[in-house]
């Protein structure tokens, strides 16, 4: 438990610090973050993680993780464009590796390229909203997903009766995950009320709903996927904590979520 705490509030401090900064800071953490991700999905699936495919999927996340507005242009590619060409290029490695890399490992490697890669990018593209306002609405859809996890956790110690999944993750509850719904909304609530010309209640609502019920699907992935390939984390990189998916989970999923479907109202 103390070893969990120190790295909690270390990788935490960390974390808020270079967010709180922005701009090239956060951008170089949230690659880093990104790229350790996909290696851990790489070393779960077991595939060899600096094969051809592993290498071709980390460079995939670099180019989702350029940083355009830093670099004062536009993207060269839109994202149909780039997932359409990435997606050439896993299919190409089945031909020319003659089958030795199936498209059973290449489209799982492509999947976990958009799954971690968009999930990091659009923290990024929260971080620099065009409105100005990027700290506000990072720390509000972070503060929701950490509401949402705290509230399910103590609901569903309290009062949880009823398993909510139990083949995926048997320890969470309805109970649990209905408290963190309510958790996160009110907290998208307090949010609006200090700032009500940029956040309105309505939308505020919708955005913290859909930060719980997101985050605790992006939780169940997780448990998933692990549970398919017999392990309890993805990596070892946080002690106590695992590694950056078993972190972050949550995070990749929220965030692209309320981006594409035009929660934010900077869009």
């Amino acid at each position: 438990m103390k070893q969990r705490l120190i790295t909690g509030i270390v990788a935490g401090a960390l974390f808020l610090g270079l967010c709180f900064l922005g701009g090239w800071p956060y951008q170089l953490l949230l690659t880093a973050m990104a790229l350790i991700g996909y290696y851990e999905f790489v070393k779960m699936t077991g595939t060899a993680t600096f094969g051809g495919t592993a290498v071709l999927g980390y460079a995939s996340v670099l180019c989702f993780m350029i940083p355009w507005n830093l670099l004062g242009t536009s993207e060269l590619l839109s994202w149909e464009q780039g997932i359409w060409l990435l997606m050439l290029l896993f299919l190409l490695v089945t031909v020319f590796s003659k089958n030795k890399l199936d498209i059973k490992i290449t489209a799982l490697m492509f999947t976990g390229i958009v799954y971690i890669g968009m999930g990091f990018s659009y923290m990024a593209t929260a971080r620099g909203a065009g409105d100005g306002h990027g700290l506000f609405w990072t720390f509000l859809l972070l503060c929701c997903i950490w509401g949402s996890d705290a509230g399910a956790y103590f609901v569903g110690r309290s009062f949880g009766r009823h398993k909510l999944w139990p083949a995926i993750s048997p320890n969470k509850t309805i109970e649990g995950a209905l408290g963190g719904v309510l958790i996160s909304a009110a907290i998208s609530i307090i949010f609006a009320l200090f700032v009500p010309d940029l956040l309105t209640i309505g939308r505020a609502l919708l955005i913290g709903i859909s930060c719980a019920v997101l985050g605790q699907l992006g939780d169940l992935v997780q448990s998933a996927y692990k549970r398919v390939y017999g392990i309890k984390d993805s990596g070892s990189l946080l002690p106590g904590h695992g590694g950056i998916l078993d972190r972050c989970d949550s995070w990749i999923i929220v965030f692209p979520f309320v981006h594409i479907v035009m929660l934010m109202p900077y869009y």
